[in-house]
C-alpha cells in the first residue's frame, strides 16, 4: 500500500456538488492499493500514519501527533498512486491493485484509524471525487508498506 499523507489546514472531498467529508487541521491521506497488499499492511499503515510526529511544538520542530493537537483524518481512495508513466505518455495502472480487492484493503485501512479514536472522514471508494485541501507547511509524506 501507499500513502501521500498532507498536513492540512483544512479539506474537504464532493462529489456532485456534495460534501462527503471533510475536516478542519489535521491529515489528508490519499490511499493506494497494490495486489498483494494485506491486512497487516493496512493496519500498519494506519498506525504508523495516526501516530507521526509532523506538528509543531512551542518550538517550532515537528514534534506532535494528530492526538496531541486534536486534528483529524481525511482519508481518500486513489489508485493512481500506482501510475507507471515510465513507457509512452499513457499511465498504465497495472501494478493497482483490482478494485475488489482495493476496495476490502481501503476499507480496512479506514477502519484501523477509527480504532485510534481520531476522527476520520472518507471519500467514496470509486466515486468522482472532487478533492480541495489547503496544505500547511507545505509537508507532504509518501509511506509504503512494501519493505517495512
Amino acid at each position: 500500500m501507499r500513502l501521500v499523507i498532507q498536513r492540512v489546514n483544512h479539506a474537504k472531498v464532493t462529489i456532485a456538488d456534495e460534501v462527503v467529508g471533510a475536516i478542519q487541521a489535521g491529515l489528508m491521506i490519499l490511499v493506494g492499493v497494490a495486489p498483494g497488499d494485506t491486512a497487516g499492511d493496512a493496519a500498519w499503515l494506519a498506525g504508523k500514519a495516526s501516530r507521526l510526529r509532523i506538528f509543531e511544538d512551542d518550538d517550532g520542530k515537528m514534534n506532535r501527533s494528530l492526538t496531541d493537537v486534536g486534528g483529524a483524518i481525511l482519508a481518500v481512495s486513489q489508485f493512481t498512486l500506482y501510475g507507471d508513466c515510465s513507457k509512452g505518455n499513457r499511465p498504465s495502472f497495472i501494478g493497482a491493485a483490482l478494485p475488489e480487492e482495493a476496495e476490502e484493503r481501503y476499507n480496512h485501512f479506514v477502519e484501523e484509524l477509527r480504532a485510534t479514536k481520531l476522527p476520520v472522514e472518507t471519500g467514496k471508494f470509486g466515486g468522482e471525487m472532487v478533492v480541495l485541501l489547503e496544505n500547511d507547511g507545505p509537508i507532504t509524506l509518501i509511506l509504503e508498506s512494501q519493505g517495512r
